[in-house]
């Protein structure tokens, strides 16, 4: 088993009314190795100034972890078939909308990596469908995910 850890901290800022709705959603999230981000509520959920175009949000988080863990995968798995992987890049969407409960939720992720490698490019969307088979974060939601090869 692993633990896995981020602390998140908040504080309001002076003048926010707190009781009022009127606080601001900027907040810190720092992870165990030490970086720390600034992040928000979407400004497409909470109205500007009460939250930050600039900062990441839930939902940007979501999409890129799916992202990153089907990248890290997908370059071992290539490095194992002995494909030369020069460059990786992935795109990738996230769809907000109501779920078949009626709940909001991401429903959907879709990842468009454009890959350059040396090597036998036919192997590479059999190792996309291995990567996603063995992502962590894939395996740990209900969010359908896509992958879309460039």
């Amino acid at each position: 088993m692993s633990v896995f850890t981020a602390e998140v901290s908040w504080k309001p800022d002076e003048g926010d009314h707190f009781t009022l709705g009127r606080y601001t959603r900027v907040h810190e999230i720092a992870f165990d190795g030490g970086t720390t981000l600034i992040a928000s509520a979407s400004p497409s959920v909470v109205p500007l100034p009460f939250s930050s175009e600039a900062a990441v949000d839930p939902e940007e988080m979501f999409v890129a972890s799916l992202s990153s863990c089907h990248m890290l995968w997908f370059l071992d798995l290539a490095r194992r078939a002995g494909l030369e992987i020069l460059s990786y890049r992935d795109t990738a969407e996230g769809f907000m909308e109501k779920n078949a409960e009626g709940k909001t939720a991401i429903t959907r992720v879709t990842l468009r990596p454009a890959v350059e490698c040396d090597g036998d490019r036919s192997r590479l969307a059999h190792i996309h469908e291995q990567a996603h088979d063995a992502c962590f974060i894939a395996n740990s939601v209900k969010t359908e995910v896509v992958i879309e090869p460039q």
